[in-house]
């Protein structure tokens, strides 16, 4: 999970203007082709247009147009090697969120930006406005372990696999040692108090906006949720408590596990998340020991590869996907600072512009219930092999991620079903509840925001030949359920570039955030896989079909 807010709208005109920049450019260089070799008339322009582009190539790379110029090297910290041009390619490729960034900015800003980065920086999760930073030591844990690194290509002659083999017989039977006046421990989720322990270290210490404005408020319901899945293990719910007589938990990684489908390959895997330390004691270096601890407790049953996300760039992402943001209650959001008003816009004609219907315009839409767990899965299964990386849910699965079970004041997941004739569901859609709390001032007037965050969903008309009727289907069927999402009292209704989410996405008035999450794979060498973006990371319909699974 990852912190995004909507992009502030002078951000947005200024990649616009970047985009039309390049699209006059195209332009240019075609009349001057038109007008052949011998056209003396062409050539300044194209002189002037080739000058702008090679500002904002050698932007991106860290070149200097000026030879006699002092290199990038000698302007940037020294507490790291560089990155090679080659390097940095890769790193932008592979991360669609940085080189938007880098393209929303003046040619001259990002280049100056990027002299300033060092390897260290740019590696370890450093975006330019230092959200979610990592240090060095955190780069050289990843550098241990078997992942993908940067500045490795993908070779067509490697087929998928698994990166490092394990040999079970040589996996360590015990934990390796905490520091001085620490010990290991098992979450025990059936009882409240230690629930309680993992709301508390988790709303204090997880994910918080880099404007320090919110924070992820996970309920015990939630984590419940989230965490106890069909076959979920106890040993996998780690924390670490102080010795002595406070006993006070400050650190915890949980694994859950699920099967994946990596492209053509099927396995059991687990789901890394909530892994949170304690603020005053991130010195100590307590990540890289909770992540070999659940490798190691993983590796004891069999289980050798693994999947995680978030807001960092680490080595190396499969893929990146983009948050988008669309309100519900815009005025409420505007006023604890979460979405901006646009220039030349006004409150009365945002809200105007953020108002929805009050009624669902599907027929037949109804809330799931569980005598539809054998058609949600069917469908589901059917929809979801469309894509490279996704989960394959069992119908247990079916029922605890989908079938709300709770009163309404505890609620989590909201889904709903189109049942056509004979009793079959022909479409399904789902969304979850995640609080934040608000931090400040207007905490007072607004404790918390309600969000919804788009779950999974699938539709009979994806299996249509061409996709016939698939972008018109998921218009009104995701529209439904931003409606629902309203009656139920949310704030925003947030989505990433998953799916088939390209298709609706701007057409139903989400917003671009500033966030993305970056997926991983532990253990296995594949290549990227696409994420809904293009490399300007804005929604494209034509890299679908990558990315089809919702960590939470």
């Amino acid at each position: 999970m990852a912190e995004s807010h909507p992009v502030d709208a002078p951000l947005q005109a200024q990649d616009a203007q970047l985009e039309s920049e390049s699209e006059n450019e195209e332009q240019v260089q075609d009349q001057q082709a038109d007008a052949g070799e011998g056209s003396t008339t062409s050539k300044p322009k194209k002189k002037k247009k080739k000058s702008k582009k090679s500002k904002i190539v050698n932007a991106l790379t860290g070149k200097q147009e000026d030879k006699s110029s002092e290199p990038a090297e000698s302007s940037t910290s020294k507490s790291g090697p560089k990155l090679d041009e080659a390097t940095m390619k890769t790193l932008l490729d592979v991360n669609p969120a940085l080189k938007g960034e880098l393209a929303g900015l003046p040619p001259e800003k990002a280049q100056e930006v990027l002299k300033k980065l060092n390897v260290s920086d740019l590696l370890t999760g450093l975006t330019i406005n230092g959200k979610n930073q990592k240090d060095m030591a955190s780069y050289k844990f990843w550098s241990t372990q078997p992942v993908l690194r940067f500045d490795e290509k993908p070779d067509a002659e490697k087929p998928d696999g698994p990166i490092k083999p394990v040999i079970p017989e040589l996996v360590p039977k015990d934990a390796a040692p905490l520091p001085e006046g620490y010990e290991w421990v098992e979450i025990d989720l059936n009882n409240e108090v230690e629930v309680k322990e993992v709301y508390n270290l988790l709303s204090q210490h997880y994910v918080e906006d880099d404007h320090a404005m919110f924070r992820f408020n996970y309920s015990a319901v939630f984590l419940d949720w989230a965490l106890k899945s069909p076959e979920y293990k106890k040993s996998w719910h780690i924390g670490v408590r102080a010795k002595g007589a406070s006993r006070v938990l400050v650190a915890t990684i949980f694994g859950i596990p699920i099967k994946l489908k990596i492209r053509e390959n099927v396995l059991d895997v687990v789901e890394i998340n909530f892994m949170c330390v304690h603020k005053k004691l991130r010195s100590k270096r307590l990540a890289p020991v909770l992540i070999k601890e659940v490798t190691r407790r993983c590796h004891l049953v069999g289980v050798y590869q693994a999947i995680y996300t978030g807001g960092a760039i680490l080595p190396t992402p499969v893929g990146s996907a983009r948050y988008y943001h669309r309100s519900l209650d815009w005025l409420k959001l505007y006023e604890v600072g979460f979405s901006p008003l646009p220039p030349n816009s006004t409150q009365a004609k945002m809200v105007v512009r953020n108002q929805l219907p009050t009624t669902t315009s599907t027929p037949g839409l109804r809330v799931m219930q569980e005598k539809d767990i054998d058609g949600v899965h069917d469908l589901l299964t059917r929809y979801l092999q469309r894509f490279e990386l996704t989960q394959e849910f069992s119908k247990d699965e079916i029922k605890h991620w989908f079938l709300n079970t709770q009163k309404p004041e505890d609620q989590v997941v909201w889904s709903f079903v189109v049942e056509g004739e004979g009793g079959k569901i022909t479409d399904f859609g789902s969304f979850y509840c995640l609080e934040s709390s608000v931090i400040g001032d207007m905490s007072k007037k607004h404790p918390n925001i309600r969000a919804a965050y788009l779950y999974y969903y699938a539709t009979e008309h994806a299996m249509n030949p061409k996709e016939k009727g698939l972008k018109e289907r998921l218009l009104v069927l995701i529209n439904d359920l931003l409606i629902e999402a309203k009656k139920a009292k949310f704030d925003v209704f947030n989505a990433l570039t998953l799916h088939d989410n390209p298709l609706f996405l701007e057409q139903l008035k989400f917003g671009a955030g500033d966030g993305s999450l970056h997926h991983y794979l532990y253990n296995w060498r594949t290549k990227p896989i696409n994420a809904g973006v293009d490399a300007k990371n804005r929604p494209d319909e034509s890299k679908r079909g990558g990315i089809g699974i919702v960590l939470l």
